[in-house]
């Protein structure tokens, strides 16, 4: 039988990579190979179509991607492309023995690290002369390494700020110090090493060379920037970090405490690693259409961030904005509604004889803590359009499957989340830190 050729065996190799990449990179996609009389180049074609799906073509072969019926967001569509940049350049390599020579080190890492490189700062990938170091890869290696390591029986949490490569009105190019080390994994190897910075409040800054030339105080870095609004709302912790990126093309990865690494540019958050995956984190598209949905910046900004707040707290929380107030007649027991008057009783304490503390409230009225504070106590915060509060520590009722065992599912926030979504907007906070946004009985989306 006849053998194929080499440039045929990298074709079929690369685009098995490609659905890899795409796969990971996007949970739950429905991706079809198609037919396609496109030329055999490593160029990413990407054609949306009327029903939201996407037409790919690269390396001569189709494929169609579906996300049921939802259109790629702008970021989306970026990250598809990064998938085919780093590809593309490893492909290069392998057919052209001149590439593949003054380019080995874009063969190291994972795969999916070099992903969310290529969409943070796509100049090492391009093909052609100057070469550029993948500064963003090479921390990215540095967090992963951590990640796995301790310090005297503590998990290490640790930062680094990337000089941007555009023009910075507030901060000057750092100097080059003599005898400034590479940031790269090597440095994880001493123990002064994670004791420098701690990433929440300290970072190191790396220079265009990816030396590491100076230790900052990030709140510092980024006051000049301190009047200027952030693009989409952040929890209280990271607010310094998406300022420190708002211009210059700054970008900034931290190895929180939880153990999660995060990655910001342009001013907010892009991605997260957690749970053995990168997720995009798409903020200001899934802002939008959360904002969208509540017909209202003040209270959605509010809800928001406190649930960013507490999910970077490991806090879970369930937060229902009902459309119809009367709604809550069906979802709250008439003894968990604040709204409702109450008969006094002088037996045990128990929660509705504190009701009284938040009677005829406003969530808009509460302080960002104070707001926080109730939303830890087991149960839903509940309320109106108008943000007037209805109910806290509220145990939801819904509508059971036929035989399932109801005391299997009350109370269990992925299950409230949906019945309740059915009667306005609701967000889930989980305890592994992730934010779900539930609307009309499903889950728009997840952070």
């Amino acid at each position: 039988m006849p053998t194929q050729s080499p440039p045929g065996a990298f074709d079929a190799l690369y685009r098995e990579f490609l659905e890899r990449g795409i796969r990971y990179c996007f949970p739950g996609v429905n991706l079809q190979r198609s037919t396609s009389d496109a030329s055999p180049v490593a160029q990413l074609s990407v054609t949306p179509r009327p029903d939201g799906a996407v037409d790919l073509t690269w390396l001569g072969a189709g494929w169609r991607m579906d996300r049921g019926g939802r259109e790629l967001t702008a970021n989306e569509t970026k990250l598809l492309r990064s998938i085919a940049r780093v590809l593309s350049l490893r492909y290069q390599m392998l057919i052209d023995s001149a590439v593949g020579a003054e380019r080995i080190d874009m063969f190291r890492g994972l795969p999916e690290d070099r992903y969310v490189s290529a969409y943070l700062d796509p100049a090492p990938y391009a093909q052609g002369l100057p070469l550029v170091l993948d500064r963003v890869a090479e921390a990215i290696d540095v967090l992963r390494i951590s990640s796995s390591s301790t310090y005297e029986n503590r998990r290490i949490n640790t930062g680094v700020l990337l000089f941007g490569r555009m023009p910075d009105p507030c901060h000057d190019e750092p100097p080059l110090p003599e005898g400034a080390l590479p940031y790269a994994q090597n440095l994880t190897t001493t123990r002064t090493f994670h004791r420098l910075c701690d990433g929440m409040r300290t970072l190191a800054l790396v220079d265009g060379s990816g030396r590491l030339v100076e230790l900052v105080d990030v709140a510092e870095w980024a006051a000049p920037f301190s009047d200027m609004d952030l693009p989409v709302p952040c929890a209280l912790r990271f607010r310094a970090h998406c300022r420190a990126t708002l211009c210059g093309g700054h970008v900034c990865l931290v190895l929180t405490p939880n153990g999660e690494i995060k990655a910001f540019a342009d001013g907010m958050q892009v991605f997260n690693f957690l749970d053995g995956r990168w997720r995009l984190s798409d903020t200001a598209e899934k802002y939008a259409a959360w904002a969208q949905g509540m017909a209202g910046t003040a209270l959605a900004e509010r809800l928001f961030t406190t649930a960013l707040n507490l999910a970077e707290r490991r806090r879970g929380g369930l937060f229902v904005v009902l459309d119809d107030g009367q709604a809550a007649e069906r979802l709250v027991r008439p003894d968990d509604r604040i709204d409702l008057p109450h008969p006094v009783s002088s037996a045990t304490l128990s929660k509705d004889q504190f009701h009284y503390l938040l009677r005829g409230t406003s969530v808009l009225d509460l302080t960002p803590m104070v707001l926080e504070s109730i939303a830890r106590i087991d149960g839903a915060i509940v309320l109106d359009r108008t943000a007037r509060l209805l109910a806290f520590g509220a145990i939801l009722r819904h509508q059971v499957e036929p035989g399932v065992d109801e005391n299997a599912v009350e109370g269990g926030r992925t299950s409230a989340a949906i019945a309740a979504s059915r009667d306005g907007h609701v967000l889930k906070v989980s305890e592994d830190g992730l934010v779900s946004y539930y609307s009309g009985g499903r889950c728009v989306w997840e952070v």
